[in-house]
This record gives C-alpha cells, structure tokens and sequence, in this order.
C-alpha cells in the first residue's frame, strides 16, 4: 500500500486536532484534541519507519505512546482541579482562578 495513504489520514487527523484545540472551550476535549494530533505524529513515524525498514520510527512511535499517557494522566488531574473550584469544565473561565 503506498505511503501517500497514511500521509493524507495523518494530516487528516492532525488538521482535525488542531481545530479541536483552537475551537473548543471544554478542557477534556482540548486534551482529546490533543491526543488526536500526537497519534497523528505516531502515524507519521510507523509509515516512514516502514518505507525505509527501519524500526527506530516504531521505537519512537512507542515512546511519543508513552509520554501522551503521562500528559493526559496529568492533564485529566488538573482538569479536576479546575472542575472542583469553579464547577465547570470551560477554559475561559479559568482567569477567575487568578489571585
């Protein structure tokens, strides 16, 4: 299959991340938008590791994996915090936390 393929769904995914994050105001969809365009990259790296039978791209794809499950495990805790002292999960509500 050729490379083209999973290039286009790759920018596909990241162009729908992106305006995920640039349009949405609710915190847990701005984290899922952003894992969306971090799978987009791991994308990326398996189909140009495949082309070029290397498997440093697939090594890094796994390494991307686990820093995206750090940053949503630290972005959902932070996500609380916000929930629990303003009772809503919006981003632009976040200024009032300012001191």
């Amino acid at each position: 299959m050729p490379i083209n393929y999973f290039l286009i769904l790759s920018a596909f995914l990241f162009c729908a991340g992106a305006y995920g994050v640039l349009a949405r105001r609710n915190s847990v969809l701005v984290l899922m938008s952003i894992e969306l365009m971090l799978n987009a990259v791991n994308l990326n790296l398996v189909a140009f590791s495949t082309q070029v039978q290397n498997v440093s791209g697939q090594v890094f794809a796994l390494f991307v994996i686990t820093i995206a499950a750090a940053e949503v495990g630290i972005g959902l805790a932070i996500v609380l915090l916000i929930y629990r002292n303003l009772r809503s999960p919006d981003l632009d509500r976040v200024e009032q936390l300012k001191g």
